[in-house]
């Protein structure tokens, strides 16, 4: 499919990727992504694609004009749902082709109460994709009733694949390549909730060692003080192949205040 090849080459860039998830304000408004289009404007020049949902796309100023790629999301719930697990479809892929998208995202909650219906809705849109030619970001989650472990995070990369998806978003597990081999896509680990920095990128290395194509982390890059700093860093491992000890030091030295 020519289409996704083009598109997806935007994304993925020599095998590698930088992806800033910027989605979760239907979930809860987070620190950070008050202003989408500062952020996005501030660390452009480190990252290869930004994913938002079709209003901060529809009222960006910055998207139409920056370099990296726009992922649509597809899907959302709130956190103060009776289930937050259960993600349902809140646009199309036609809507995110009409707003200039590169790519589109969805996310499953594998063992969540509603697992089977975002199975079966995911399946679909996926076959739109391909008649589109537009990639699909399938950010897969042991949620619900099971752990989060190498054999969970395996299944989900699994399940993913098998239901058509282009590109994988997953979270981390210290046996990465188990879930690498599963998939023969690119699979991106998840950045997590906010914590320690240096931690941070030692995951994201230790997953860029074991096969991850690249880092799809949101609240590592937008909660920080300096999203740029954080950015240019991921970068560095990412796609300059950067020692991690000398990028913990970058990043300790641009510390400010």
């Amino acid at each position: 499919m020519l289409g996704k090849r083009r598109r997806i080459s935007r994304i993925v860039k020599n095998g590698r990727s930088v992806i800033l998830p910027m989605d979760h304000g239907i979930t809860k408004p987070e620190k950070g992504i008050e202003n989408v289009d500062r952020v996005v404007k501030e660390v452009q020049e480190y990252i290869d694609a930004v994913v938002v949902h079709k209003g901060v796309a529809k009222h960006s100023a910055v998207l139409a004009e920056m370099d990296a790629a726009l992922i649509i999301h597809l899907s959302a719930s709130t956190a103060h749902a009776n289930d937050p697990n259960d993600k349902r479809i809140i646009t199309s892929v036609e809507k995110a082709i009409a707003l200039g998208a590169d790519a589109v995202s969805v996310h499953i909650n594998v063992g969540s109460k509603t697992e089977a219906e975002q199975i079966e809705k995911v399946g679909i849109i996926s076959e739109t994709c391909d008649e589109y030619g537009i990639p699909l970001l399938a950010m897969m989650y042991p949620r619900g009733s099971i752990e989060v472990n190498t054999e969970t995070v395996r299944h989900a990369a699994r399940i993913g694949y098998e239901l058509g998806a282009d590109i994988l978003k997953v979270p981390y597990v210290q046996k990465f390549e188990e879930v690498v081999n599963v998939c023969d896509i690119p699979v991106v680990v998840a950045g997590g909730s906010k914590g320690s920095e240096e931690e941070f990128l030692k995951r994201v290395y230790d997953a860029l060692t074991k096969g991850a194509s690249g880092v799809a982390a949101g609240r590592n890059v937008f909660n920080s003080d300096q999203p740029v700093r954080i950015a240019k860093a991921l970068h560095m491992l990412v796609h300059g192949n950067v020692p991690l000890e000398e990028v913990v030091k970058y990043e300790r030295s641009m510390v400010v205040g």
